[in-house]
């Protein structure tokens, strides 16, 4: 798994906010890794990859383009056997590829859709970070949704290191509704998967493709190339606030629906001290999605910069509601500035 952010994305003038998650259920789990494999590859240099796939139907394994890209052989592993593909299907721009398999006797998951998710539905992962034996599962949250090239690409906590690139991302139900694809850097990683309707774009194409990349996922465009949620992370990492409100605003004009672009204006415009642009900016966020939690913190920092008592109990009940952890943070971090 390749980093693709240079830095990591911190919850700008907010602080560290810890979320509980919900373990999954376990034989719900169990049942689901029988169709979970992982990826082998052999570099050009002779060296060994690994990533995860998973079975998204008869013979058919879905995972991440970069981690076949440029590969001298590929296989998957299961239950102790590796087995080799007989073809393959790629989009290359969105970075999703399929291994096309005979008499591969594993069953598919069941299919369900990114746009079914809502920012704060619990979702798990069943991958090999680190290369171990066995899948692993990590728990998270919907954090952020992207609405991107006939798609939306999901943001969650649901975190995940080298080895863990093509691992599926379940709703609670157990339903595939993305692959885990890339990440930024650092303690405070933001982690995103493509959605599962690319894969099944995919699904409909004959196996023509080869290892040999024939364009650039997204994510590794140029910088002013990329879509705006991506391009708003170094200014917000080195809160460089004028030139993310300019991101920010640009995003806007281009997408006044959008919950996260009035996110990072606001943030911007808070880190410059314009504090009822800030507030009024948070206050667009809140409406457009009402579970950005993250706006919310906001809101009830700003409010207690401002000293509004009851703009600060509004926030902090819609904090409550939306995690009572995130909440008792907050209660911590409000304390604390008093």
């Amino acid at each position: 798994m390749r980093t693709l952010f240079q830095g990591f994305i911190a919850l700008t003038l907010l602080c560290s906010i810890h979320v509980a998650f919900a373990e999954p259920d376990r034989e719900l789990v169990y049942k689901l890794k029988a169709s979970i494999v992982k990826v082998h590859v052999i570099t050009q240099t002779g060296g060994h990859g690994v990533g995860t796939g998973v079975v998204v139907a008869k013979d058919t394994v879905a995972t991440n383009c970069h981690v076949l890209a440029n590969s001298n052989g590929i296989s998957i592993s299961k239950f102790g056997e590796s087995i080799s593909p007989v073809g393959m299907v790629a989009d290359w721009a969105h970075d999703a590829c399929l291994l096309k398999f005979q008499y591969l006797e594993l069953v598919p998951v069941k299919l369900a859709s990114a746009t079914s998710l809502h920012y704060g539905d619990e979702v798990f992962t069943i991958g090999f970070p680190g290369g171990p034996p066995k899948p692993q599962t990590i728990a998270g949250k919907v954090r952020a949704l992207y609405p991107f090239d006939a798609g939306t690409v999901v943001r969650t906590d649901a975190a995940f290191v080298m080895g863990s690139s093509g691992s599926p991302t379940f709703n609670q139900a157990g339903e595939l509704v993305s692959l885990s694809t890339f990440k930024s850097p650092g303690k405070r990683a933001y982690f995103y998967s493509i959605p599962v309707e690319w894969v099944q774009a995919l699904m409909q194409k004959d196996s023509v493709s080869t290892p040999v990349p024939d364009g650039t996922p997204f994510w590794d465009l140029p910088p002013l190339e990329r879509p705006y949620w991506m391009q708003v992370v170094q200014p917000y990492q080195n809160s460089d606030w004028k030139e993310l409100e300019a991101v920010s605003r640009a995003w806007l004009s281009q997408q006044p629906g959008s919950a996260e672009a009035a996110f990072y204006l606001a943030s911007a415009l808070h880190g410059q001290g314009q504090l009822d642009a800030a507030q009024q900016a948070y206050q667009q966020s809140v409406a457009l999605q009402p579970a950005h939690i993250d706006a919310w913190i906001g809101l009830a920092i700003l409010a207690q910069q401002k000293q509004q008592t009851e703009k600060l109990a509004d926030a902090e009940n819609h904090i409550r509601q939306l995690d009572a952890q995130a909440f008792a943070d907050l209660q911590q971090r409000l304390q604390e500035n008093r």
